[in-house]
């Protein structure tokens, strides 16, 4: 489970970063910075807070309420699906990486991130893998990306039905391909993204026949 070590180890203010959102073929990638104040945080969060991927849908959504609640400091960034297009998707989470940092209320002095790509902060940065297993406050900023993430899809699933991203959130899965073979991609498609060329190009082959024929 995470606790505080890494961030004892660290001196003054510490962030944790995390994102969700990079292998979706859909929707935007969201980072989140987070610092937790050790002498408010409740014994639900620092006993049951994990890395998101571990937790129940139910459970990251309470995990959230409580951190908004518990005077943790927090920054949401975000990278559109414009701009992972544009300069691919680790340099858009970085961004959005560099964004959350931006958005808290207060600077951090290190910043602890998930991974093992830094990105270019103004605070001395320490990559860790798979550091929402590992880190309280990456764990908190994993939930609260996900969370609003997560959020942000099924927003969009009431205005592009067929493609399933209420429960999917953008993610591969059959019943999203499936949409984006019988409705074509819409705006918050991914077109860099392998199975989204694949569709273009099969849509454009398509065309080029029909005209031909």
């Amino acid at each position: 489970m995470p606790d505080f070590a890494l961030e004892m180890a660290c001196s003054g203010l510490v962030c944790g970063i995390d994102e969700a959102g990079r292998g979706p073929l859909a929707g935007p990638v969201v980072a989140a910075a987070v610092i937790l104040d050790r002498r408010r945080i409740p014994k639900a969060l620092r006993y049951g807070l994990d890395d998101s991927k571990k937790l129940l849908p139910e459970e990251r959504e309470e995990f959230a309420t409580l951190l908004f609640g518990c005077g943790a400091a927090i920054g949401i960034g975000a990278a559109s699906v414009g701009e992972i297009d544009r300069r691919n998707i680790l340099r858009a989470t970085l961004a959005a990486m560099c964004r959350a940092v931006a958005a808290l209320p207060r600077a951090p002095e290190t910043a602890l991130v998930d991974g093992n790509v830094p990105p270019p902060l103004p605070c001395p940065v320490k990559t860790v893998i798979g550091g929402d297993g590992l880190s309280l406050s990456i764990a908190a900023a994993s939930v609260i990306a996900k969370v609003t993430r997560d959020r942000l899809m099924r927003r969009l699933a009431l205005r592009y039905g067929g493609y399933g991203w209420a429960t999917n959130v953008g993610y591969g899965t059959p019943e999203h391909r499936a949409g984006i073979e019988r409705l074509g991609p819409t705006p918050h498609h991914r077109r860099s993204f392998a199975p989204l060329q694949l569709a273009l190009d099969l849509a454009t082959e398509g065309e080029s026949l029909a005209s031909e024929a």
